[in-house]
């Protein structure tokens, strides 16, 4: 009987290749470059790298030449190996290039974006799928940046962007926040340093840039001085300076963009203030905080917990407690959930904290309040049938009538099933009917959904 091969030998991976031995794997590359011009092409590219930056550079230009100077039309059968030669030109400039001369693998990668323009006119590309790959490099533009320097990068891409702010504004919108602070500051000052205020698409990539470089003047001189007055906005200057530890004027900044009471009409006035929108709230704490008010800080938070039951707000009060009184106020933060007017919203925050004894006592106190359109309802159920069996029912069947009423019939039948299951080990209390009830029901609201529908 002939030996059972071993799986393991036969797996396509590096080492396994490897044991192959370099001149089987090379006549392999040469067949398999024979019929396919892209592994061609990356073949010359790899045997280049071995020479140098020089001659590897020489190779990179031949392509993108080739790729800027063609005029033919690409239908959507041709696309993808398009996107394929691109992708294969983009690695050979990051992984190849850019190690061994970071300043020609820069200004190859700026040209290999260039070619954007020129191919989006010729290519069938309905989906954007061309535009899609070219946005998801922008990651391996900015890592040549970073290697090339500040120096290096902040010139060459000032250029880009002042030149082809068409394009390269977006693109540079998707690079500053993983550029390097010092290529964000270099490159910043590339843009800035004796030009008039930029407006436009242009104020938009400065302060992204100065959002990455920390530059807090810059990144405040791009927004239009009407704006400031605008909550959202004021309220964002005021967060800023406050974490800046510039108190005084983040105040200033803060109630400059407080929501202006209704105009009076004879000395009345029409109608009261707008409540102030929770990103300016935010920026509130962060003044209060700034300006050392702990207690109305404190005070604050819990009214934007109390209007939106943020999560994130109610960590950071609950951690600055001490021991006993971080109970109270955890108790007093389900109370609000559990009534909370949207039953749905309150139901999701106690089971995402997670609290579910609480969240079972507002099942059973407000079971007919829930709407059951979240898609999570089934999956809370089983968080809560083990030890809160009777919540976890009374979830899977507001799910069902929910899914019923769409007109999701079949996904609400695998759903009667596991609650008819978790109904016979259960013991339910009085007014909860039994499945049999239940379904009874649920077969009179299907009819009449289907009585409706014709």
């Amino acid at each position: 009987m002939a030996k059972r091969p071993t799986s393991a030998r036969k797996t396509l991976n590096a080492a396994n290749l490897a044991a192959l031995g370099a001149e089987r794997l090379a006549a392999m590359l040469v067949e398999v470059a024979g019929g396919d011009a892209i592994w061609k092409r990356r073949l010359k590219m790899e045997l280049a790298s071995e020479l140098g930056a020089a001659d590897l550079a020489f190779e990179i230009d031949r392509r993108l030449g080739a790729l800027s100077t063609s005029r033919t039309r690409v239908s959507w059968r041709k696309r993808p190996e398009l996107i394929r030669d691109l992708q294969a030109l983009r690695l050979m400039i990051a992984e190849r290039l850019v190690p061994l001369d970071a300043r020609l693998g820069l200004d190859r990668m700026v040209a290999w974006f260039d070619l954007y323009p020129a191919l989006s006119l010729r290519v069938k590309d309905p989906r954007d799928e061309l535009g899609l790959m070219f946005d998801a490099a922008t990651p391996a533009l900015a890592a040549a940046a970073a290697a090339a320097g500040a120096e290096v990068a902040g010139p060459i891409l000032a250029e880009a962007v002042l030149t082809r702010l068409s394009d390269w504004g977006r693109w540079m919108g998707r690079t500053a926040p993983g550029l390097d602070r010092s290529v964000a500051r270099r490159l910043l000052s590339g843009l800035t340093a004796g030009r008039p205020t930029p407006t436009g698409r242009l104020a938009l990539v400065v302060r992204k840039l100065a959002d990455r470089a920390e530059d807090f003047e810059l990144w405040a001189a791009t927004i239009p001085e009407a704006d400031r007055a605008r909550p959202e906005i004021g309220a964002e200057i005021a967060r800023r300076l406050a974490a800046a530890g510039r108190a005084g004027e983040a105040r200033a900044a803060l109630e400059a963009a407080r929501a202006p009471a209704a105009p009076s009409r004879r000395g009345r006035t029409v109608g009261p203030a707008p409540a102030p929108p929770d990103a300016w709230l935010t920026a509130e704490i962060a003044v209060l905080e700034s300006e050392g008010r702990s207690e109305q800080a404190a005070a604050a938070r819990w009214a934007l917990f109390e209007r939106s039951l943020d999560a994130d707000q109610l960590r950071t009060l609950i951690g600055a407690l001490p021991d006993f009184e971080d109970v109270a106020a955890l108790d007093r933060a389900h109370a609000i959930a559990a009534a909370w007017p949207d039953a749905d919203k309150g139901l999701a925050f106690l089971m995402n904290w997670p609290a579910h004894r609480e969240a079972a006592e507002m099942i059973l106190a407000r079971a007919g309040s829930l709407r059951g359109t979240a898609e999570e309802f089934p999956l809370w159920a089983g968080r809560l049938a083990g030890r809160y069996p009777v919540a976890a029912i009374l979830l899977l069947r507001i799910r069902i009538r929910t899914l019923v009423q769409l007109g999701a019939a079949p996904e609400a039948a695998l759903l009667v099933a596991e609650a008819a299951a978790l109904a016979e080990q259960s013991d339910l209390p009085a007014g909860v009917p039994d499945h049999a009830a239940f379904a009874a029901g649920l077969e009179i609201e299907i009819r009449r959904s289907r009585w409706g529908r014709r």
